[in-house]
């Protein structure tokens, strides 16, 4: 007797070679979800992880409670912020086709998600992002020169050498390490607002995952020590759709929405449009009041689209339509804010021509000034006495022994090296610690 396997196989909704196909995605017309009070039990609010916050209409209209009645200029900076966003990583996708980088992750389409959360955020709050979150880097002011460097890990690199391109970090923005262990920042951020909490203070802390990082065990750790001591944060989760080629039906996504997994831990769980600027400045600013508040932790799922490659290691077009994002329901995200402000007699397209090119000159010029700090062909390099620092308070024997040789080693090959290709001189190599040092202390 033939058998037939019972086992239910997720599936994504249009491969190579088939129309884009988005009619699985629950939507929500705009303005049409109710906004409880922040102080609302998590019990009494599940509809909100199955519905989706939306503020922008069709038409570019700002309708509903969630409308958070920002100003223009502040809606200028988001957009500038997200434009520059976009232009960086514009740039760097072509410098490492170019071979002038090694590797890098753009956050195309998802631009909103970090510059609308991170100005809805206090300074003195903590992030605990992922790799495509740079918005949250611009948005703080890290200057592009900044993370340039550590794109080319030279002598101006805040990790000095030591982590992955696009693993930036940021102690003056209050901005963690990023991780590439998936998952990581979840209890981390958890564990950092219990601290807060501890010591009586007003800040929060915000971390981010892609969805497909949800089925980490770290997400629930994350959730449950959230419920259980109601830490004053907000764990976000970002679906945009795709784990690298992994659709995101695999980590559980079609069987109910990821925020609805809030209510299950007792926390309040919310879904947003990812793409709506003011939808997510909303709901970020609704979760930020519940934590100051001593209301408790909020799950928000930010339905969104990876519109580029996971990565410059990814080609999509191996698993996904062809331009599937062109057809995604929610938009783009800088279109749609752009679109706002137009209505409200606030823009143009005349100043967006003018901003572009503004920013596509302030990108241009970082990475000329980057540059001068080291690229992955020519010095100054950074001075390797650096592996052995920032580890011990004070440097076991055992490391120093291992430098000595090492120092050893440089000091005979640069002996035996002719003329031409000696090594950079002692001095040399310590002013560039030096300068290397001074320059990523604090961050």
């Amino acid at each position: 007797m033939n058998r037939h396997s019972r086992l239910h196989l997720p599936h994504a909704p249009a491969r190579p070679g088939e129309a884009p196909d988005f009619s699985y995605v629950q939507l929500s017309p705009a303005g049409a979800v109710a906004r409880p009070d922040v102080n609302a039990r998590a019990r009494d609010i599940g509809s909100l992880s199955l519905d989706l916050v939306r503020v922008l209409d069709d038409a570019g209209h700002a309708v509903g409670p969630w409308h958070p009645h920002l100003d223009a200029a502040e809606l200028q900076i988001g957009l500038r912020h997200m434009l520059l966003t976009r232009l960086f990583d514009d740039r760097m996708q072509r410098n490492q086709r170019a071979g002038k980088i090694s590797f890098y992750i753009r956050s195309l389409g998802e631009e909103a998600v970090s510059v609308a959360q991170c100005m809805a955020l206090r300074p003195g709050d903590m992030l605990f992002p992922s790799y495509r979150n740079q918005g949250l880097q611009i948005a703080r002011g890290i200057q592009l020169v900044d993370l340039m460097s550590q794109l080319l890990s030279n002598t101006h690199d805040m990790c000095k050498g030591r982590q992955l391109p696009v693993m930036y970090h940021s102690k003056p923005g209050n901005i963690f390490s990023i991780s590439g262990n998936l998952a990581t920042q979840f209890p981390q951020a958890v564990g950092w607002a219990m601290a807060a909490a501890i010591k009586g203070e007003d800040h929060l802390a915000a971390s981010w995952i892609g969805e497909g990082s949800s089925a980490e065990a770290d997400f629930h750790h994350a959730l449950l020590f959230a419920s259980v001591y109601q830490a004053p944060v907000i764990l976000n989760v970002v679906n945009n759709q795709w784990a690298i080629s992994t659709f995101q039906g695999y980590a559980g996504g079609e069987q109910r929405s990821f925020a609805a997994r809030g209510p299950g831990y007792g926390i309040a769980g919310i879904r947003v449009d990812g793409n709506d600027f003011l939808a997510v400045y909303a709901v970020t600013q609704w979760a930020a009041e519940r934590a100051r508040t001593g209301a408790g932790p909020t799950l928000i799922e930010l339905v969104t689209y990876r519109g580029a490659a996971h990565s410059t290691s990814d080609d999509p077009a191996r698993y996904r339509a062809k331009n599937d994002y062109e057809h995604w329901p929610l938009g783009d995200p800088i279109q749609r804010l752009k679109l706002h402000l137009i209505g409200l007699g606030e823009w143009s397209e005349a100043r967006h021509q003018v901003l572009t090119a503004e920013l596509e000159a302030l990108v241009a010029s970082s990475w000329k000034e980057a540059t001068s700090f080291g690229t992955m062909s020519e010095g100054p390099r950074l001075n390797a006495d650096l592996m052995f620092e920032d580890v011990f308070k004070e440097m076991p024997e055992h490391l120093q022994k291992q430098r000595a040789l090492m120092r050893e080693e440089r000091s005979r090959s640069a002996d035996s090296a002719p003329p031409s290709a000696a090594a950079p001189s002692a001095k040399t190599r310590t002013d560039v610690s030096v300068e290397t040092s001074t320059r990523s202390e604090g961050t």
